[in-house]
């Protein structure tokens, strides 16, 4: 027995590894951090890639139980992210949103929206300790906002421009996420 451990050690330790992956319990933390190590600052789009964003009526509900118009949000720095509380990815990033959210969320309009109930995503946010806004999806976006995967997210401008458009986990709390803000809100 102790040869065949010795021989087969690797395989052994590569199908620990999978089992711990398929149940929820120790596959999510894994999947987080592994997340986390791979999350870079997000991409600034173009000049030619930048879509404005005309069609600001978009209903969402907040956290307290009332309907809310991004509309409130025009000629105003807004991050939006599309996220679920099951997404590994998702709870990888939330972290830096946070992080950015304490040093902006007075100057930038932040939106986090599920489509999960609100009562899951309260659970979620309190339990993680995390005090940005977040949202439930109650109608379509608009085009322009439109999302295949989880996460996504947008960063608009004041005239409504997507600067970023990130698909996956990021570094939200990045000097370059923050240079941009700065100069965004300067405009």
């Amino acid at each position: 027995m102790v040869k065949f451990l010795k021989k087969n050690y690797g395989n052994i330790l590569i199908l620990a590894f999978l089992a711990l992956l398929i149940f929820p319990q120790t596959g999510t933390p894994i999947k987080v951090f592994f997340n986390r190590l791979i999350s870079f600052s997000p991409s600034i789009l173009s000049e030619e890639d930048r879509t404005r964003l005309e069609d600001y009526n978009w209903v969402l509900r907040d956290m307290e139980g009332n309907l809310v118009n991004l509309d409130r949000s025009r000629e105003r720095v807004v991050i939006i992210n599309f996220w679920g509380t099951w997404c590994p990815p998702c709870i990888a990033e939330m972290p830096s949103l946070q992080e950015l959210y304490n040093d902006y969320g007075t100057q930038v309009d932040f939106y986090l929206v599920s489509a999960e109930d609100l009562s899951l995503i309260d659970r979620f946010m309190e339990s993680r300790e995390f005090e940005m806004p977040a949202f439930q999806l109650r109608s379509v976006p608009p085009d322009n906002l439109s999302y295949k995967s989880l996460p996504t997210t947008y960063l608009l401008d004041k005239q409504g421009q997507i600067v970023i458009r990130k698909t996956g986990a990021a570094n939200w709390n990045s000097k370059s996420t923050r240079e941009l803000l700065d100069q965004l809100l300067m405009d």
